[in-house]
């Protein structure tokens, strides 16, 4: 190991000069011109950045607020709402804890029976803001949640069985 070390150095032409006068002076003012163009670049970005970001907040918050949602007809639609809500967010999260190989087509079928509950959900929003707090559409925005209710709870029923026969089956084979 040694030889081919010694072999390297001695082949190879190694500049061993001190660098020339004031070398250390050039490297210095070019890192500081460097830095100070790097500066001014980002701080004209991160100021357009900002200015995107309120106008896009004050944008989104100004169109929010002429849209009615179900939470918007009466206090007593509030609590529904949020009672849904809240209900189907723990059922959704049961779900993906309950998420294994032999699941996973069933979750996948429920999810997407659920985004297509919201796309009808989304209708019926808009249907709410063109037409007023008709008490149909209030209805049938709540028979949504409730779809999507009973559509966890069947997928959960579901992989329930799952579950159960896979148990049945590791006993069987014990």
């Amino acid at each position: 190991m040694e030889d081919k070390l010694n072999h390297f150095f001695s082949e190879k032409d190694f500049d061993f000069q001190e660098p020339h006068a004031g070398h250390l002076d050039r490297f210095e003012r070019k890192l500081n011109h460097l830095s100070r163009k790097n500066k001014t670049s980002w701080t004209w970005m991160s100021v357009a950045a900002s200015i995107v970001l309120v106008v896009g907040f004050w944008l989104g918050s100004s169109h929010q607020k002429r849209q009615l949602d179900l939470a918007d007809v009466s206090p007593k639609m509030e609590e529904v709402q949020t009672y849904f809500v809240s209900t189907i967010y723990q059922e959704l999260k049961t779900l993906e804890k309950n998420r294994s190989l032999d699941t996973e087509k069933i979750i996948e079928n429920a999810l997407e029976e659920l985004e297509e509950l919201e796309d009808v959900y989304a209708t019926f929003v808009k249907e709410l803001n063109k037409n007023g707090k008709q008490i149909k559409v209030i209805s049938a925005m709540i028979k949504n949640y409730q779809q999507r209710l009973s559509v966890l709870e069947n997928t959960l029923k579901q992989i329930e069985q799952v579950k159960n026969l896979n148990l049945e089956k590791n006993e069987t084979y014990l």
